[in-house]
């Protein structure tokens, strides 16, 4: 294994080359690799060591990475924190890896047994002290907390491997280059941001550019005078994009692909995106336990609307059905994912373990089908199933004919309880900026595009859908907010 997106690891080659900046620092890749090591001796003297955790909880910024990069340098495991995260929150974090330092912006906060370092203080300068990094490939690299939105997040262990194989994955398929330039704009205690926009250009020698949060126009001008070659971001950042005034047309052209995951995009969101802007939209598939992606749209070949594209290099994606089989080409079934990018398992959790990795794969709970050519299309969630009256019905389904109603720029659809049926689907959705929804127009637009059982037998309008710390809608949220009867229409 290269691992050359470890500094310790990089080629000569690349030490004047620039690496990352922000809107603080810009640093070549020596500079960012003398970084790491003046951060590194700080942690050990505050007696980090091999098989230890660090916890980085901080908004985007160099020093983020910087502190990823100096936990791994020693031998330890890092565990990024949300940082917008309660002092409940964080603490259970922190306690459940077991972290013994944090580095964080706010050392008020009481976060178990951790020691606490103020992220400005920081160390920059290194002594030259550390021995030689002794990077081995099962040693615990990250934990990955899910989002717990149906109940205390899990620790996902990926080890130094996982990161390796996702790397190699990923570069191969987007075709990075030394040449790239990603701009990252989405939270870096996700897997995503980590693997994709951070660990993927080092492997080469590209650059990368940190924003701390998203604004459209904001973005935009950053897009306009940094000039990345590409980005990752989820749907909801491509709504807000497409939704700005025809009179936003800023330079976009040195972008040449532009990514989408971490939640089901419209094929229609896409499109418009292409159409705007020009650049390559690809929509990619993965989850935390598989190291961020496992099957992606190519950016040179055959890109399949309504798909999240082939399996990415290296990795195995089958569809089986209840019997654990796969299930011929065209056919629904659960999605299963086999390769070096597999998580290692939940932190303490081994029960939830042996379920999620049974007979070798890893059973991701999403209903998929694979065409002839191997592209997979996401269905829906098993867990978010609704069963009206013994015929089942794929929320997604509904969901993609709401986005294309006027005025729509956001929609759920979740199973609410029926004592004819048993369960029927109920749509919340969120209008456009500045615009309105009309609801006996959405459902006109439903009734054209959907059969009787599978149109929403109630549509709430809300300000905006909830979100998970990730940026999914938050479905758990919708359902205790039904349950409680609470829904307030705007």
């Amino acid at each position: 294994m290269s691992f050359t997106h470890l500094p310790w690891r990089r080629p000569q080659a690349f030490d004047d080359r620039p690496c990352v900046r922000d809107v603080r620092v810009d640093l070549s890749y020596r500079e960012f690799g003398e970084r790491v090591d003046a951060a590194a001796e700080q942690f050990a003297a505050l007696g980090v060591g091999p098989g230890d955790v660090v916890a980085t909880m901080l908004p985007n910024r160099v020093e983020l990475l910087i502190t990823v990069m100096a936990a791994w340098r020693l031998g330890a495991a890092a565990t990024p924190i949300n940082p917008s995260f309660t002092a409940t929150e964080a603490g259970f974090q922190a306690g459940d890896s077991g972290a013994t330092l944090v580095v964080t912006a706010d050392t008020s906060m009481t976060l178990g047994d951790a020691a606490l370092l103020d992220v400005e203080e920081l160390a920059s300068a290194p002594s030259g002290s550390l021995p030689p990094a002794e990077t081995v490939p099962g040693d615990l690299a990250l934990l990955v907390y899910t989002s717990g939105s149906t109940g205390r997040p899990k620790g996902v262990m990926l080890d130094h491997a996982n990161l390796e194989a996702m790397v190699a994955s990923m570069g191969a398929a987007i075709g990075i280059g030394a040449d790239d330039h990603c701009l990252l704009v989405l939270p870096l205690f996700h897997v995503n941001a980590i693997c994709v926009s951070f660990l993927t250009p080092l492997s080469v020698g590209a650059r990368l550019s940190v924003l701390e949060r998203f604004h459209p126009v904001e973005f935009l001008n950053a897009v306009e005078t940094l000039r990345p070659t590409y980005f990752s971001a989820v749907p909801t950042i491509y709504s807000h994009l497409t939704a700005l005034p025809a009179e936003v047309t800023p330079d976009v052209s040195s972008v040449r692909f532009a990514i989408c995951g971490a939640a089901p995009a419209p094929p229609a969101l896409l499109s418009a995106v292409e159409e705007r802007f020009g650049f390559a939209m690809v929509e990619g598939y993965g989850l935390s336990e598989g190291t961020c992606a496992s099957t992606c749209n190519p950016v040179h070949g055959i890109r399949k609307p309504g798909t999240v594209g082939p399996a990415l290099p290296g990795q195995e994606v089958a569809v089986v059905g209840p019997d654990g089989e796969p299930v011929p080409a065209g056919e629904r079934g659960e999605v299963v994912i086999r390769g070096a990018n597999v998580m290692r398992g939940y932190l303490n959790r081994p029960e939830a373990s042996a379920e999620a990795l049974a007979s070798g794969w890893l059973h991701t709970g999403d209903v998929g089908v694979l065409d002839e050519d191997g592209y997979l299309r996401i269905v829906d969630r098993i867990k978010d199933l609704i069963i009206r009256g013994g015929e089942n019905l794929y929320p997604k389904e509904i969901e993609n004919v709401l986005h294309g109603a006027p005025g729509i720029a956001e929609a759920a659809v979740i199973g609410g309880p029926d004592p004819v049926y048993g369960e029927v689907p109920i749509a919340f959705v969120s209008a456009t900026p500045g615009g309105a929804v009309d609801v006996d127009a959405v459902l006109a637009h439903s009734r054209a595009h959907l059969t009787k059982v599978k149109l929403p037998v109630e549509i709430h309008v809300l300000d905006a859908l909830p979100k998970n710390p990730v940026g999914k809608i938050d479905k758990p949220t919708l359902r205790r907010q039904l349950t409680a009867a609470g829904v307030q229409e705007a």
